[in-house]
Parts: C-alpha cells; structure tokens; sequence
C-alpha cells in the first residue's frame, strides 16, 4: 500500500512519516508549501512541484489554520475518489480551523463548553462587556497554540482591547473564564479511542496553557466521561484524528478547541506514548479495511454479472485474492473459476515461473 502525508515539515510531520514507513509499502513526505491546484471548468488537478500528485491509497492532509482553504480543497478533490482512505473529512479543516464555527458544532450536539459571545457591533460587544463577570477572555476566530486569545480582568483593559480590534478591524469571540489554575487537558483522539493525554500548566501571570506559549505538560489520565467527550467532539467536526482541549471546570468537563493538526512532541514527551506510531498504525489498519471493502465490493459485482450471464461482457478481468493452498495443489477461487468457465474434462495449457502464474484452456 502506498501512503503520503500532505503538511508542513514540522517534527510531529517527520516522525509520522517515519512511523507510517514502518507499516505502509511507501510513504511520501508532500510538503505543503510545494502543493498547487490548477483549476479549469472540467476538472482540477492537484500538483507538487509541477507534477500531478500520484494516486495513493491513503492521505493524511494536516497543517495550521493558515492554510485552511487549501487544506479543504485538498481534501474535497481527494475525497471524489473511492479508492483512497482519508481521516479527516472536508468539513472538518473549515470546522475545526474556525472557534466560532466550532462552537456553533458543539452546541448543536449539545457538548459542554464556556460561554462564548459573539457581536455584529463594537456597541454590542460593549454592552456585554458592561455585563460579564470579570476577568474574561477575548479570541480570534482563527489561531492556534494560544495565539490571538487576549486575557482581561476588568471592564477597562476589555474595553481598551476592543478599542484596539475596532482600530484593526478583528472579528473576535468573548468568551467567559474558567479558573482552573491556568491549565487545561490535551487528548489525542484516534478512531474511537483517546491514545494519549496531559495537563498543560501556564506559567506565572500567562493564562495560556499551551506548550507552544511555555506551559509544562504531565501525563493525565482522563476518566469515562472525559474520554467519551473528546471522541464525540473530534466526530462530530469529522476527525478520526485530532486533538481536543478540555477545561477541568467548577461544574465539569468544558471543550474549548479541537485541533486537526495537533502537536506531538509534547504530549509524547510528557506521556511517554508514542503516538506517532499509534497514528501509522491507525491509518494503516484502515486503509486495509477500505481496501478490502474496495475489492469485495469488486467481487460481488463480478459475480452478479456472472450469474447474469454477463460473460460476454466480462471477457477479462484482474482479480486480487489470496491463494488457498490444500496440500500441494492451489484452488482457484469461485469468481475465477466462473470467469473462465472451465470444466473438470477441459484440458489447460499452464504456464508458471516465480511469482506468475497463467492459465490458457486447450483447444
């Protein structure tokens, strides 16, 4: 099978290609800033470096939110094909890249989260600035590790901040604060599975809890509730893959992000899991499955019109299976034996060598 990894040439990027060669026959490093598509009314085609991409069986397409509109064209052209396995949905690099966006999905599956606020106007915004309680936090919609997320602990520093998104022409989020010691919980989600996870702690006067921004990570070992939240968050934006922040909240368990493409130095540091691993077996596994459903559903087709009577139609056709060795002899299996039509009085003309095979009836 011949995988390729589609993101930037970050660690995390380096040690997931290296883990996925340990399983897949071929793996390509496709470096995200090489990645062109060329649009025409027809059809579009995806280039790096010039040329067409080749075909792969499976492709994990990540990178940061500044390349969110390519990423989701990416993986809207990838996604027409039924041959090739793809973790991430579409929807999911538009999702996940946006906090709004996010928090409009969370709500909509009735997932626990801080209260956000989100205004047409600066007057607006100010009104509910006049009315929170204080301190709070201020974000972007867009950003990761804990850029674009501003801390206010008054009326006054808030009203000073929106002054300044006014002057910049920001959109932004007003979001009510959690005190939980300027720490959060990052898991992994795999599949249906949380792999590996860790409390991030801020230092000093940061509110910020990412290791990116200096926070310290330790192991954490979520319980059933937690686990269960971080799997339905990264589903229900389309990820089998992603990270999910959770806030340890006075009432419980709060979500706050899902990153689709997380980091895994630091949580492989802290955990002592290697995840890069957990991810090549994860997207390896599956792509068999996908492939393996490719090829039954090539089969039943094939029989279908066998039993049809299509074999006028059906004059050749490449069928992949396992050999079924009893004793000395191979049995061909039941599509072939139906394609060829052959029967027990027929004399055959063999052909064999290493590794082939053929088989003529002769006349």
């Amino acid at each position: 099978m011949k995988a390729a990894v589609i993101a930037g040439n970050s660690k995390s990027s380096q040690w997931t290609v290296k883990a996925m060669r340990k399983y897949f026959d071929e793996v390509d490093h496709l470096y995200i800033k090489h990645i062109d598509i060329n649009f025409s009314g027809k059809r579009a085609e995806v280039l790096f470096k010039g040329k067409p991409v080749a075909h792969y069986d499976c492709l994990f397409i990540k990178g940061s939110f500044r390349y969110a509109q390519l990423l989701r064209a990416l993986a809207d052209l990838f996604s027409t094909s039924e041959s090739v396995f793809l973790p991430i949905e579409p929807r999911a690099y538009t999702l996940a890249h946006d906090k709004l966006l996010t928090q409009l999905t969370l709500q909509q599956k009735s997932m626990p989260m801080p209260r956000t606020y989100l205004s047409a106007t600066i007057e607006a915004a100010r009104a509910v600035l006049s009315k929170m309680n204080y301190p709070i936090i201020m974000k972007f919609p867009q950003g990761t590790q804990g850029k674009g997320v501003m801390f206010a602990d008054s009326f006054a520093s808030a009203s000073s901040i929106l002054d300044a998104l006014d002057a910049l022409k920001q959109p932004f989020l007003v979001q009510e604060y959690v005190e939980t010691g300027s720490s959060d919980v990052r898991l992994v989600v795999i599949g249906d599975n949380v792999v590996a996870a860790m409390k991030r702690k801020g230092h000093g006067v940061d509110k910020r809890a990412n290791i990116h921004a200096g926070a310290a990570g330790e192991a954490f070992v979520p319980d059933a509730y937690m686990k269960k939240l971080a799997v339905d968050a990264a589903q229900s934006v389309g990820a089998e893959i992603c990270g999910v922040d959770i806030l340890e909240g006075p009432t419980g368990p709060l979500i706050v992000e899902i990153n689709i493409s997380p980091g895994l130095r630091g949580i492989t540091a802290a955990t002592k899991v290697d995840v890069a691993d957990k991810i090549a077996k994860y997207l390896y596994g599956r792509t068999k499955e996908k492939l393996q459903v490719l090829k039954d559903k090539a089969a039943k087709d094939i029989m279908g019109d066998l039993n049809g009577n299509g074999h006028d139609r059906l004059r050749e056709q490449e069928v992949i299976t396992q050999l079924d060795f009893r004793g000395a002899r191979i049995l061909l299996p039941e599509i072939v034996s139906k394609l060829t039509a052959f029967k027990e009085t027929d004399s055959v003309q063999v052909k064999a060598s290493r590794g082939s095979l053929s088989l003529k009836k002769f006349m």
